[in-house]
């Protein structure tokens, strides 16, 4: 069984993947390849140069990610999916400017021609949060590439926006809205039991 988890930074991704893949003893797989985007630091010193540079980087490293989960002989929980990357990410980097019409056709090219050639998870979890509680999860984490993004109110707002959006219109999978404002997977064991009844319901076949 493949199930992803979506979500804005700061939703708590990484936090339910590994908490309901102890849970159901899944495998993870874990998004940990911004600290291997060479691009990542011109990126955020010339975001109009080096965002399509940057961009190609973590699709190609999606593809891969979703490539071995499909290859997997065990079930597998994601953080973060190749989806969510291309079509709310990069997206807004294009319709803010930072890539042009021609990147953008080829990197959008590349993207759906493989994501239609990879088979999709069984279900997408999309964490849905209020700016607040993002940026305050952001600034109590305090990891070093989002030091930028934690001052940046109206870009986690511009992400919320393109999430809840690519929720509603996502069509190659299943996805199971979460909200996350007082939810506590981690603390409250009883919330990750009540979300294995909701994706087993919506799924239709058991999964624990």
């Amino acid at each position: 069984m493949f199930i992803a988890i979506a979500g804005n930074i700061g939703s708590g991704k990484t936090n339910l993947t590994k908490t309901l893949a102890a849970r159901l003893n899944f495998k993870t797989c874990l998004e940990d390849f911004f600290a291997e985007n060479p691009y990542l630091e011109r990126f955020y010193q010339d975001k109009k140069k080096w965002a399509f540079h940057s961009q190609l980087f973590f699709l190609a490293q999606s593809i891969k990610n979703h490539h071995d989960i499909a290859e997997a002989k065990e079930s597998v929980i994601q953080d973060r999916s190749i989806y969510e990357n291309a079509e709310v990410f990069a997206k807004l980097l294009y319709e803010d400017g930072l890539m042009d019409e021609d990147e953008w056709r080829v990197y959008s090219d590349i993207y759906k021609s493989v994501a239609d050639l990879l088979p999709a998870p069984d279900i997408i979890i999309y964490l849905k949060a209020d700016i607040e509680t993002l940026l305050g999860r952001i600034r109590r984490r305090g990891r070093m590439v989002e030091q930028e993004i934690k001052k940046n109110r109206e870009y986690i707002a511009k992400l919320n926006n393109r999430y809840d959006n690519w929720a509603k219109n996502f069509e190659r999978a299943l996805i199971l809205v979460v909200p996350i404002e007082g939810t506590d997977f981690r603390g409250r064991p009883q919330e990750i039991e009540d979300l294995i009844l909701k994706i087993e319901k919506l799924i239709g076949k058991k999964v624990a």
